[in-house]
């Protein structure tokens, strides 16, 4: 199980300004549409702690890809009724092995996958060979994943919902026919409000964040924004590190949150 669970691991890279530019121009939108939708889908970030993409595993999907051979003897994880999460985060990891064990590319199709939670069975509509290749770029790096993001927009024809602010149509395309139990089309319009207050999320902080809660340092939540906490969480980090304390994500704070990974950290953005 434990083999199973560090093949997910990956460099967890953070978002930079490339890979905002690459994903704005698929979408043909304006950045905070694209951040609207990554701030409701995974709450800001599309790695656990471990360094594992987000995901989020569908028995039913694993149910009809897998023939229904395992509705029987495997029901939470094999099931034509869609539900039975259980708990997220690293828990869905535990249900993903259990059915690769059985499956293993049924299991990968069945699962959303980064900060997006774009399906495995879409890896061929966002441009991949197949699952395996998806998967693989979606350990590597939130750039890979937000391009698959969009690209599952466009290829959806949801980009001129986007763009145009209708919310209800994207979300029935984008989420499903039951989006509003979850009312997805209004936390969209929430999302979309708050960054046009608040504006874009900060590239730097939010690389900073990322990289302190992969050194187990809480900043609760990656928004792209310096609060109290995140200020707390760096400022522990600093002090750990011989740094000056400051009130702001600086380059040598950058170059030691990188360091302090083991280099599996890219250059860090650049806001």
């Amino acid at each position: 199980m434990q083999a199973m669970a560090d093949e997910f691991v990956g460099k967890g890279l953070p978002i930079d300004p490339d890979g905002v530019h690459q994903a704005v121009d698929i979408l043909g939108s304006g950045a905070a549409e694209l951040w609207a939708v990554i701030r409701v889908e995974t709450s800001g970030a599309g790695f656990l702690p471990d360094r594992r993409p987000k995901i989020l595993f569908e028995r039913h999907v694993f149910s009809a890809k897998s023939g229904h051979r395992f509705d029987a003897t495997d029901p939470d994880i094999s099931n034509p009724i869609p539900g039975g999460y259980g708990a997220g985060g690293a828990a869905q990891y535990d249900r993903l092995a259990r059915a690769l064990a059985l499956d293993r590319r049924a299991a990968l199709l069945s699962a959303s996958w980064g900060i997006g939670q774009v399906m495995g069975y879409n890896a061929e509509i966002v441009g991949y060979p197949g699952v395996e290749d998806m998967v693989e770029d979606m350990r590597a790096t939130e750039d890979a994943q937000i391009k698959a993001m969009a690209r599952f927009i466009t290829a959806n024809r949801l980009d001129g919902a986007l763009r145009a602010h209708d919310w209800p149509q994207f979300a029935a395309g984008y989420n499903g026919p039951n989006y509003r139990i979850n009312s997805y089309d209004t936390r969209l319009a929430a999302a979309l409000e708050f960054l046009k207050r608040g504006g874009l999320p900060d590239l730097s902080v939010r690389a900073a964040q990322v990289y302190l809660t992969y050194l187990g340092y809480d900043p609760h939540g990656v928004d792209g924004i310096m609060g109290r906490l995140t200020r707390s969480a760096m400022n522990d980090f600093q002090e750990k590190h011989g740094l000056a304390t400051t009130d702001h994500v600086d380059d040598r704070t950058l170059a030691a949150l990188k360091d302090a990974l083991g280099g599996a950290a890219a250059a860090a953005p650049q806001s």
